[in-house]
């Protein structure tokens, strides 16, 4: 080697795929990808798979119930990551995930097939939490942008290959292989990331432990499916599942974030309002658009599937601008997450006006992909931001706090425009009222992020 070599490699910018960084990249990449497969392309090999086992009325099970079961994973993955490290739930979140794509792809009654998806979703809150720590505890300030980007772009190709792929397994080769052809992902995975964890052992620390935080998670588990039920039946006897429903949601969420988080205090609390904003207002519109277009305007499902394969596009170039701020810029953070937060506002707005028949339909490919980079700044600033002010004392239940903002806001936000085109269905609304109605209260929602966003940074 060279001594202009060796000056080089001592001189060179650090990187998330240099020497020291390379394994633990890799795994995350890997398993953040199978992640993404699995929830891009399960949702349409779920028709196939209840027609087959005839159980068209447990259609939506197949969703609340990975979703209520993720807030437990999440909680129970903090706790876990603050007590021993992120060693142990990040193994036990791939177990899961492995045994719950081995047991839905071999499913053979309905209640197999939601016993898998509730396994499922165990790993995935157990996982995603305990990639936080990770990423929390490998990489400093200055790499964290640069790790969420490379995470964010790591959903571009599910986004793109997963419905087609799941289309085409699901037509030739028969629903259950959408489940095992990802096991032997998850195995890489596991593969790539397995020295690294041997090297993250943490000694226990006993005062981490704390039952009724795990109480509070399945309250808002509940709460969670009580608002997913209600969105998927509308207006039924289901709907009298949402007061209770909300305030299950409510007595659990209060306990499990950060204090000030429901006014948007400075450091973490902000940044994990900026989350559960930020989710809300996205998905809940996100939600909506295929529908409006094929509803209010007689699209087919390709045209009206393109803006969110749009936004999954540009969601990446927007994490790519925002992993260009220094990791320290706090300020110019803060600054961008508010311009996420001005893109998705607008969006919705905009789509809110195109929702009515009368107008043409063509801004919604263009506001909603600039919504998708809307979402793509305001998601890693408010990771890195939240890591910024977390230790090893506290990084797992504040990164699980953080994956339950997003949760829970995305099921309220979602469960409310349920409940609207659900009464448009029965007749009670027109749709563009339902649509136009639902679509300015995530724009509502929207502003408010602006302001959370402009405190994260103290």
């Amino acid at each position: 080697m060279t001594i202009e070599r060796v000056r080089d490699e001592a001189t060179a910018p650090p990187s998330i795929f240099g020497p020291q960084h390379r394994a633990t990249t890799a795994g995350l990449l890997t398993v953040i990808a199978m992640l993404a497969f699995e929830a891009m392309a399960v949702g349409p090999a779920l028709p196939s798979a209840v027609r087959d086992l005839h159980a068209l009325g447990g259609y939506g099970l197949l969703f609340t119930t990975p979703l209520a079961t993720s807030v437990v994973g999440m909680v129970v993955s903090g706790r876990l990551s603050d007590a021993r490290g992120p060693r142990q739930p990040l193994l036990f979140g791939i177990v899961a995930f492995l045994a719950g794509l081995l047991v839905a792809g071999t499913a053979g009654t309905m209640t197999q097939l939601v016993l898998a998806r509730a396994v499922q979703g165990v790993g995935v809150g157990l996982t995603i939490t305990a990639a936080y720590v990770v990423i929390g505890e490998r990489y400093d300030d200055e790499l964290r942008p640069r790790v969420f980007a490379a995470t964010s772009s790591a959903w571009v190709l599910p986004s793109l290959l997963g419905p087609v792929a799941s289309g085409l397994l699901t037509e030739h080769v028969g629903w259950r292989w959408v489940f095992l052809g990802l096991v032997p992902f998850v195995l890489v995975g596991t593969a790539l990331l397995w020295p690294v964890l041997e090297a993250m052992h943490r000694p226990p620390v006993a005062s981490a432990r704390d039952g009724r935080r795990l109480v509070r998670a399945t309250a808002v588990a509940v709460g969670v499916s009580a608002v997913e039920a209600a969105g998927q039946h509308g207006w039924s006897p289901v709907l009298v599942l949402v007061v209770p429903g909300l305030a299950l949601l409510a007595w659990g969420v209060v306990a499990l974030v950060p204090p000030g988080t429901f006014r948007a205090a400075q450091g973490v609390a902000a940044a994990v309002t900026m989350r559960g904003l930020a989710a809300g207002a996205f998905f809940g519109v996100e939600a909506t658009v295929p529908l409006m277009l094929q509803v209010q305007h007689g699209y087919g499902p390709l045209l009206a599937g393109v803006p969110l394969t749009m936004a999954g596009l540009t969601w990446a170039l927007g994490s790519w601008w925002h992993g260009r701020i220094p990791g320290d810029a706090d300020a110019r953070r803060s600054h961008l997450a508010q311009l996420g937060f001005v893109c998705i506002g607008v969006a919705g707005v905009v789509i809110a006006v195109v929702s009515q028949r009368a107008i043409d339909p063509w801004p919604v490919y263009v506001t909603w992909a600039v919504a998708g980079a809307g979402a793509g700044m305001v998601m890693p600033a408010a990771s890195v931001l939240l890591l910024r002010h977390t230790t090893d004392a506290d990084r797992g239940a504040h990164s699980a706090s953080l994956q339950l903002a997003d949760t829970t806001t995305g099921a309220l936000s979602t469960g409310f425009a349920g409940v609207l085109i659900a009464a448009a269905a029965a007749g009670s609304v027109s749709y563009g009222a339902a649509f136009a109605v639902s679509d300015a209260v995530m724009a509502a929602i929207a502003v408010v992020g602006v302001a959370a966003a402009s405190r994260a940074a103290g």
